[in-house]
């Protein structure tokens, strides 16, 4: 069967996109046939009908409309579909004139994959959206990553091995990487939930990415933007041609490549970043991580880089200085935090606004965002105080420039202009005479042809005279066949055209009424033109100015991260830490700001503090904690953790005080699951953590570790704990927290100088356990295992016969000589059946007084009476 032009035109554009589903544009639908159309109806729950036939099948076929589409995008994206939208090229009217048979002229315009979205409604605003290349270049690797939302562009030298700690970093949404090493990297990537694509060698290759960057950037020589290994540049030119292939040569606007060195940032592997919670929780989302938390932030923007630099704290004693005397000095100025947080509260997010406009995705409102914007930032400019910390001053600096082009936009857009330029109504009246006319008389055409027949009437001194419209004619003159022999002779009939003779009435035009009507039809879609013409000449403008405007953008994120990180402090009573070259973590009432902040949540239970002192310079560089579970250690352990990373961000700290030297790394060891995916059991996953650490900490890193062996045999996982704790000691020389069962560990104190040990505390009262949650130095007795198990509700049955097992074991160790085989057999056999009900002794007469009392309404002289009624009632 011969397939339609149509048809023919659509299996043309698809053979060219075989990897994307095809929006394909139908009028108001975009509609999708044979595969893409049962994939799409699939994923996006809609109906699948059909439409002709091809080699004489039906063609299944779906579609969405065009002002919904945004959604149905963001669906198959995050369903791992990638999407080419095919747009036409021409209207109908325009394709006819070629032939009433001819096919409307359609191409692919933009290809849409995960790491490309450009769309407020596509994004999460608070986040990056960034999309990766790596490079492998002789042997040398190199991770490139954009963020064409917002314009951030990055470069860093990787060896292979490294990228997995760096994905997790940057948490891309997409990463390129060469067909040849698609294999080695999938499960590495995917791993991470990141969409892999794919691009020819010739991609990656360092002579032609660079002349690709300098293109873009209008250099001949990349070297103004620092210094770059072949690899870098091939990861860099990578990007650029994904770029160009998906964005079909409408490249976004990019800043500068910025060199980022692992050397100057706290290394953070995979796992730690998960175990820490630092910018998503375990169970997956942002809610209950250690960022949600601390987010004080105003603006999108503002929260982005919050976001990196906690996934990055810095190790470069001056930068972190920086940060901490910004927070403190808003910490201390509270009046010029509030102004400020105010201000912030009404700026748009300019980046992802400048990034629209770029790429020819954006309108009138993204024009009213760098308006309202950049006339935020002047206004903090002019009201900025007089002294300010470096890194505010600087920032405060770059707030202003802009005079000129805030007039402009001021002056031109009107206040709330629509979303789209094809709505029209965006530019303010008087800012074009050309535009009021049209305006005028499309929208009060009426008036304007009254006024004309008033000044006919006058000039022919007919009064009478009407001016009137019809289909045919379209507008005319119509006077009384009385005036006719006045309206056809001169002076008049120079002016006044005769048309038409009725019976009774007789019509004449005028140059002036033919051009008017011309105006009044036509007004609407010139009105239209004007303002898109004006649109193109502000959006030329702005992006004349980007760079100053992404300069702005970038201080209003500064200024808005010191502010918001100044008002978590305050509200959360947080000190400023103070930080050194040395090798001390000294902590005087540290918290843990997410489990704090859970507790307030739950009705205001109190947090209990507590210190942490870790000195590798002649003192104890490991703390042995022991303790019962639920007791809170791991809780400790990590709460160190976190502040450390948060004091090298620049914030302030939960504790009361705090002094850290520089951390290069952080390791952290606490709770496993299995990974069945890898067929790895909890033990094993464990196993593989703990060998990360020991084969990379250094003597700068903070490590910590809980329950290191508790997966397999008694004496295997303490062996393994033993030799593990002795090599952080001697070998990798790391500050560490080791959280353990394993009390017999807690003779490496006597036997290692840089170890102390620390127990949890806990009370028992009446055969049950009451946690107290505080740390102190010196070794848990026991491990209180069977009073949690009894808090959990096993069954009274088994608490009862594990008390009985513990008894025999223990008194077995003792005693000495028994062989635990040996104590076993001599324990007598499990009974099922339920122990006798305790018997109920009589209550006391005392408690039972003490359980009417409401102290908060007893008076002083009542409260003493009391005492002496419990003392009386206790004799009885």
């Amino acid at each position: 069967m011969s397939v339609t032009p149509m048809m023919a035109q659509y299996l043309e554009i698809k053979e060219a996109h075989p990897g994307a589903l095809l929006f394909y544009r139908m009028g108001d639908f975009y509609e999708m046939f044979f595969d893409d159309a049962v994939a799409a109806a699939e994923a996006l729950d809609i109906a699948l009908t059909k439409r002709g036939k091809h080699d004489g099948a039906d063609i299944p076929m779906c579609g969405v409309p065009v002002h919904a589409a945004e959604g149905y995008l963001l669906t198959l994206i995050r369903k791992g579909f990638r999407v080419a939208v095919c747009e036409q090229m021409e209207s109908p009217a325009e394709a006819k004139k070629r032939g009433s048979k001819s096919v409307v002229k359609r191409d692919v315009v933009r290809l849409v994959t995960p790491g490309t979205l450009t769309e407020d409604t596509l994004l999460e605003a608070r986040r990056h959206n960034f999309l990766a290349a790596f490079a492998d270049v002789r042997s040398e690797g190199a991770l490139a990553w954009v963020d064409i939302s917002t314009g951030a562009f990055s470069v860093m030298s990787l060896d292979m091995p490294l990228l997995g700690p760096e994905l997790a970093r940057l948490a891309p949404s997409e990463l390129i990487v060469t067909d040849a090493k698609e294999a080695d990297l999938r499960p590495v990537v995917e791993d991470f939930g990141i969409s892999i694509s794919t691009l020819g060698g010739a991609a990656f290759d360092s002579t032609a990415g660079a002349e690709r960057l300098g293109t873009l950037f209008g250099v001949k020589t990349l070297e103004a933007f620092g210094t770059f290994t072949r690899a870098e540049v091939g990861a860099m030119g990578a990007l650029v041609e994904y770029l160009e292939i998906t964005q079909k040569g409408k490249l976004p606007l990019l800043r500068p490549p910025r060199q980022e060195v692992q050397a100057r940032t706290v290394q953070i592997d995979a796992a730690t970043r998960r175990n820490l919670e630092l910018t998503s929780a375990l169970s997956g989302g942002r809610s209950g991580s250690l960022l949600s938390v601390i987010d004080r932030t105003a603006t999108a923007a503002g929260a982005r880089l919050l976001e990196r630099r906690l996934a990055s704290p810095s190790r470069v004693l001056e930068t972190i200085s920086a940060r901490s005397d910004a927070v403190e000095y808003s910490v201390e100025n509270p009046d010029f935090t509030s102004a400020v947080r105010d201000a912030l509260k009404r700026v748009p997010d300019m980046d992802r606004a400048l990034s629209r406009l770029s790429l020819d995705r954006g309108g009138p409102r993204d024009l009213a965002a760098l308006r309202n914007g950049l006339g935020q930032a002047q206004a903090l400019f002019d009201a900025q105080p007089d002294t300010l910390p470096d890194l505010l001053a600087r920032a405060f600096r770059d707030l202003s420039g802009h005079g000129d082009l805030i007039d402009r936009l001021e002056h031109d857009l009107v206040a709330e202009p629509p979303l789209l330029a094809r709505d029209g109504g965006f530019i303010a009246a008087g800012c074009e005479p050309e535009l009021d006319e049209a305006r005028q008389l499309r929208d009060e055409g009426r008036s304007v042809i009254a006024k004309m027949q008033q000044d006919y009437a006058t000039q022919s001194g007919v009064q009478s005279l009407k001016i009137k419209h019809n289909n045919v004619l379209g507008y005319f003159i119509e006077v009384t066949t009385t005036h006719a022999d006045k309206m056809m002779s001169p002076p008049l009939n120079e002016t006044f055209i005769h048309r038409q003779t009725t019976a009774n009435q007789i019509r004449f035009t005028t140059v002036d009424l033919s051009d008017l009507e011309t105006k009044i039809l036509n007004a609407g879609s010139r009105a239209l033109e004007i303002e898109k013409r004006l649109y193109e000449g502000l959006r030329s403008l702005v992006l004349d100015n980007a760079a100053l405007i992404s300069q702005t953008a970038n201080a209003l994120a500064e200024i808005d991260l010191s502010v918001g990180l100044a008002t978590l402090a305050t509200a959360q009573d947080w000190c400023k830490p103070h930080l050194d070259t040395s090798r001390s973590v000294d902590i005087t009432g540290g918290r843990h700001p997410v489990v704090e902040h859970a507790l307030s949540q739950q009705g205001g239970t109190p947090f209990i503090a507590n210190d942490c002192e870790l000195n590798a310079e002649g003192g104890a560089a490991v703390w042995l904690l022991t303790g019962p579970n639920m007791s809170g250690k791991s809780t400790f352990l990590r709460q160190n953790a976190l502040i450390a990373i948060l004091a090298q961000m620049g914030s302030f700290v939960p504790a009361q005080a705090a002094h850290i030297g520089l951390v290069s790394q952080i390791f952290s060891r606490v709770g496993a699951s299995d990974d069945l995916a890898r067929g790895r059991s909890t033990f094993m996953v464990e196993m593989v953590e703990t060998a990360a650490i020991l084969n990379q900490a250094d003597d700068r890193a903070l490590v910590i570790l809980d329950e290191i062996g508790r997966g397999t045999a008694t004496y295997d996982g303490l062996s393994i704990a033993w030799a593990t704790l002795e090599h952080l000691h001697d070998v990798n020389k790391s500050r560490a927290l080791f959280a353990t069962h394993y009390h017999e560990m807690t003779a490496l104190a006597g036997k290692l100088d840089g170890v102390e040990n620390a127990t949890v505390s806990v009370k028992e009262w009446d055969g049950e356990v009451i946690f107290l949650h505080e740390v102190k130095r010196g070794a848990a007795d026991r491990s209180y295992g069977v009073q949690v198990a009894q808090l959990a509700g096993l069954p009274p049955a088994v608490i009862t016969r594990a008390r009985v097992v513990l008894d025999a074991l223990e008194s077995g160790e003792r005693e000495g000589g028994a062989t635990q085989k040996t104590l076993i057999d001599d324990l007598p056999l499990f009974s099922a059946t339920p122990p006798p009900a305790p018997t109920k002794t009589k209550a006391s007469p005392a408690l039972e007084m003490l359980e009417t009392v409401h102290p908060d309404e007893l008076t002083p002289r009542e409260a003493l009476d009391l005492i002496y009624k419990l003392k009386d009632a206790a004799k009885s």
